[in-house]
């Protein structure tokens, strides 16, 4: 058996395409949605990433607002922008790009932004939310995850899930959203007793460790759906945190890396844009996009 590739790059072109559909609809109206993107330094994967945000921003017929500050920038002057931002009503969604530089206060950061901009999902009110099941922004690549799965698999309702990683961005909120389709979590990581029995037991399989190759096939309950979020760097080129190929021999389907959740990520980006600015306007969280 070698399972189905899921193909993120395939859905997310047509998630974008319906994003573009809904943003011609709000233009209709007089309503244009705008994203704000603040790069803080000259870190090489973030421009990459914030290049990427501001022409796929501009393809859907949003307005893309691009704001870059040297690395030695105070915290004071960052924070004063953020202010500025959550002030103009032409900016629907104000995205921070992570790292910061060493000098900057993450969380503090994070919880300027206003949490109804927080397209990220991280402010704690957001985190709040999500966890006590309230309308949030929902971070975007565990967003882009339960998409995939919902559409591998169609309800999640009774099934077992393991999710390997526990950080705040992708591990904690992946685990909220899966326990709001009514799977039966557990949330696991590298310290975890006997992690490759764990895994075994899993119908959905979340690798979100960051460690090249973690999981290995034998790990994997046959006929299962494996969602690789890790995204390593090697000499032998980007690998997941699953051991593809080995994987595919066993698993019902899986994510590839590259092609998988990464184009997921900056899709559901332009997609809680779009909500953002539906809510701001008073309107109906657009279908299909929310949890």
């Amino acid at each position: 058996m070698t399972a189905t590739l899921i193909d993120g790059k395939a859905f997310a072109a047509g998630l974008r395409a319906r994003i573009a559909t809904e943003v011609a609809a709000l233009k209709a109206r007089g309503i244009t949605p705008g994203l704000a993107v603040v790069l803080v330094g000259a870190d090489p994967a973030s421009q990459v990433y914030v290049r990427s945000k501001g022409k796929q921003t501009l393809e859907v017929g949003m307005n893309s607002f691009e704001h870059r500050l040297p690395a030695e920038t105070p915290e004071a002057e960052l924070l004063a922008l953020i202010e500025r931002l959550n002030a103009d009503p032409a900016v629907n969604g104000i995205l921070v790009q992570l790292p910061l530089p060493g000098h900057m206060n993450e969380a503090a950061v994070i919880n300027a932004i206003a949490p109804e901009k927080d397209v990220d999902g991280f402010h704690i009110l957001n985190v709040g939310r999500l966890a006590t099941g309230q309308k949030a922004m929902v971070p975007c690549t565990p967003l882009g995850c339960l998409m995939l799965l919902r559409d591998r698999l169609g309800s999640l309702s009774g099934k077992r899930a393991v999710v390997i990683g526990r950080s705040n961005i992708v591990g904690k909120p992946m685990a909220q959203l899966l326990l709001r389709d009514s799977a039966t979590v557990t949330i696991a990581h590298s310290r975890t007793a006997d992690l490759p029995a764990l895994c075994r037991e899993a119908d959905i399989l979340v690798a979100a460790v960051g460690r090249p190759l973690f999981v290995g096939g034998d790990w994997i309950r046959p006929g299962a759906t494996v969602v690789d979020v890790g995204i390593n760097r090697t000499d032998d080129g980007l690998v997941g945190d699953v051991d593809f190929e080995a994987a595919r021999k066993v698993a019902g389907a899986i994510t590839p890396v590259p092609g998988g959740v990464g184009p997921m990520t900056i899709a559901c980006l332009l997609a809680n844009t779009l909500t953002a600015t539906a809510r701001a306007n008073g309107l109906p969280d657009p279908d299909g996009l929310t949890p």
